[in-house]
């Protein structure tokens, strides 16, 4: 059963950024999808959540997945010390794993099943999703989402997207990783199945990786 990737917070409002010409291309909608991607609003994001390659330099091997639930960062190593830096909102279950996983398989327009606790909790809400909900531009998975296992089993943390820009640099009520949809979609193409997964909670000792070098 899929973990139960869901928000309730609501938005806040900021001072509105200067968008560069180059985040506004890459943040744009999506076409030729089976159902809209529409344009992230980047003034409900920090800048520093925009996705970047930066400096971060790391004993993991290229193509490992960071998540620093803390920083509120995932990072995909790259070469030379660099890495592929996204932002994200962490959710309750996105708080309840720690240490190595891998990438057990990935869907794109995936289903989603709300858990046992959710039913138990709000029937009401969640009891006519028992059965699963279709794919679509209200799943709280979005249109793309990782799996993660260890050891053979899953972990029910589950990293996927959201039209929920303002949750991005947040923690949340409930759910797991969320990327905004681009970012989703851009990791998704970067990664294949079997990619190893580290996932930090807790503070732990800083890199370079607020350093950004280029983007992309």
């Amino acid at each position: 059963m899929m973990a139960g990737c869901t928000t309730t917070a609501r938005p806040t409002h900021t001072t509105k950024p200067v968008i560069p010409a180059e985040y506004i291309a890459m943040y744009g909608a999506i076409e030729g999808e089976p159902f809209p991607i529409g344009p992230a609003d980047l003034s409900r994001v920090e800048p520093r959540f925009w996705r970047r390659e930066v400096e971060y330099p790391t004993h993991e091997p290229t193509g490992t997945i960071v998540v620093d639930t803390q920083a509120r960062y995932l990072y995909l190593v790259g070469e030379n010390g660099r890495a592929m830096r996204y932002g994200i909102g962490v959710g309750k279950a996105g708080l309840e794993f720690e240490g190595n996983a891998v990438v057990q398989y990935k869907r794109q327009w995936p289903r989603w099943t709300p858990t046992q606790d959710m039913i138990a909790r709000e029937p009401e809400r969640y009891g006519p999703l028992a059965s699963g909900m279709e794919p679509g531009v209200t799943n709280p998975l979005g249109p793309r989402a990782l799996y993660l296992f260890k050891d053979g089993r899953d972990t029910l943390y589950r990293i996927h997207g959201t039209t929920e820009d303002w949750t991005i640099g947040k923690a949340v009520s409930s759910g797991c990783i969320r990327l905004l949809n681009q970012d989703i979609v851009d990791l998704y193409r970067r990664v294949p199945n079997g990619t190893r997964v580290v996932v930090l909670q807790g503070p732990h000792v800083p890199s370079a990786a607020s350093q950004a070098l280029t983007t992309s």
